[in-house]
């Protein structure tokens, strides 16, 4: 696809960096010429240096032509008026806005063709406080996805020793637990992908990827490893709106203690919380504060602020000083992948939060979703299957005729609409109807293309 972005920040770039990747073409504006430089030299992009509202420099950038436009600036006001202008005066047919406040929804009527012309509204600091609340209401999990509106859910879990998956072959673990329909999807040890097929004997310590129906989430952690308290106490470092709608969202569930660094933040978020959420000014990696405020019985310490510097020593000093499980938030790549193997239990990184949403897009054929995963290395993908036997390469098929490649699988269909939808975990006889959503693991994104085609239906079909 030919891909126009608006703003190099830390959004733009990694939108950038994911999108580059796939052999699209990118074109990234931004006003500041030495940072579209340092792009141009990392990733196979252009860059132009200029205004992306002003109609002259979408044209020098190509918008007569261009397939999807991301305005990713820092100004919501910007990235607006940047999707009307590349709607109304260029004809561009998809365009999606960055937007930091709560105000606009995606039926608002301010963003259809008449208002804003906006496709697609995402907004990282929701995406990044929507993924922690998964993590809080499955704290086995190490990683919650959801599918098909919420209906199907892809867990990743670590293997603990002595559970009932730990020496198992996936079969006999499958047999074992015939009251929770799942399918493993994936199986990765010491970071490696390891074959996931029936034979496969998984140890403790392996990371699993299982696609289950909403309603046995929990059954299937319980499965995978020992079932955890409920997250009960929890302090949050960094008052910033990822902060305080983390914070938000836990009114009358947790005990909550925010740490925030600047004395005027403090007084608002006092405002914005209930009286029973202790708001506190200081440094997070300050070991006498934690000591203080007895980081040690904590259930969670989340680290939230903006520097990813911050955010990794104080969630490594909580950890080491009792905090049964920590959380970081990480920008930087390269900063996420040296941090897997550390004391830190999860790493979020708002790119991969966001990223499946701008992916759906980009993905050719009926996409409903798709979830990047294993920081960015591998995939899942949710399509419509549409057409007949004639026109489609699913309808009308079994699972072990689809022409998938090589370690892609089939993990769950949702067959039905909304409460009517039932999550089908697929055998190798299951047969794919018209209207079904069929959700795939792809383990490597050079598969993609392949993938791709299995949605796309055509007029004949050889």
């Amino acid at each position: 696809m030919k891909i126009l972005i608006l703003g190099a920040g830390r959004v733009g770039q990694s939108v950038a960096e994911t999108l580059a990747s796939e052999a699209n073409d990118i074109t990234i504006i931004d006003p500041d010429p030495e940072r579209l430089r340092g792009l141009e030299e990392r990733l196979e992009l252009r860059g132009v240096a200029g205004n992306g509202v002003q109609p002259s420099v979408l044209r020098h950038a190509g918008a007569d032509d261009c397939d999807l436009f991301i305005a990713c600036a820092d100004l919501d006001a910007t990235n607006l008026v940047a999707c009307k202008v590349a709607h109304d005066v260029f004809g561009i047919p998809t365009t999606i806005a960055r937007l930091r406040l709560p105000d606009f929804r995606q039926d608002d009527r301010l963003l259809g063709p008449e208002g804003f012309a906006v496709s697609r509204v995402i907004c990282p600091e929701a995406s990044v406080t929507r993924t922690i609340q998964e993590l809080i209401e499955h704290p086995e999990a190490l990683q919650v996805l959801q599918f098909s509106q919420g209906r199907a859910h892809l867990v990743a879990a670590r293997v603990a020793r002595g559970s009932a998956l730990d020496g198992r072959s996936i079969a006999d673990f499958i047999a074992q637990v015939p009251e929770v329909p799942m399918r493993l999807v994936a199986v990765y040890r010491r970071d490696e992908e390891t074959p996931c097929e029936a034979d496969t004997r998984v140890l403790a310590g392996d990371e699993v990827f299982v696609l289950v129906a909403r309603e046995h989430v929990q059954a299937a952690l319980a499965a995978i490893g020992p079932r955890e308290p409920p997250v009960r106490r929890v302090m949050i470092a960094g008052g910033g709106k990822v902060g305080l709608g983390v914070a938000r969202s836990l009114i009358g569930q947790c005990e909550v203690k925010l740490i925030e660094k600047q004395r005027g933040r403090c007084r608002y978020l006092a405002g914005e919380l209930p009286g029973d959420m202790l708001v506190l000014q200081g440094d997070a990696a300050d070991e006498e504060l934690l000591a203080a405020e007895h980081v040690g019985d904590m259930d969670l310490f989340i680290s939230l602020t903006s520097d990813d510097e911050d955010n990794i020593m104080s969630a490594m000093l909580a950890k080491r000083m009792g905090a049964r499980r920590v959380m970081a938030l990480i920008n930087r790549r390269a900063y996420a992948e040296m941090m897997q193997a550390s004391p830190i239990d999860i790493i979020i990184s708002p790119a991969d939060a966001v990223i499946g949403e701008l992916l759906a897009h980009v993905r050719r054929g009926a996409v409903a979703a798709v979830h990047s995963l294993r920081r960015g290395v591998a995939e899942a993908l949710e399509g419509v299957a549409h057409g007949d036997a004639r026109t489609s390469r699913l309808v009308g098929r079994r699972i072990e005729q689809l022409a998938l490649p090589a370690g892609a699988r089939v993990g769950a269909i949702v067959r039905g609409e909304g409460d009517a939808g039932q999550v089908l975990v697929p055998h190798h006889d299951t047969v794919i109807e018209e209207g079904d959503h069929v959700i795939i693991f792809v383990p490597h994104k050079r598969l993609l293309p392949q993938v791709e085609k299995l949605f796309q239906v055509r007029a004949t079909f050889f």
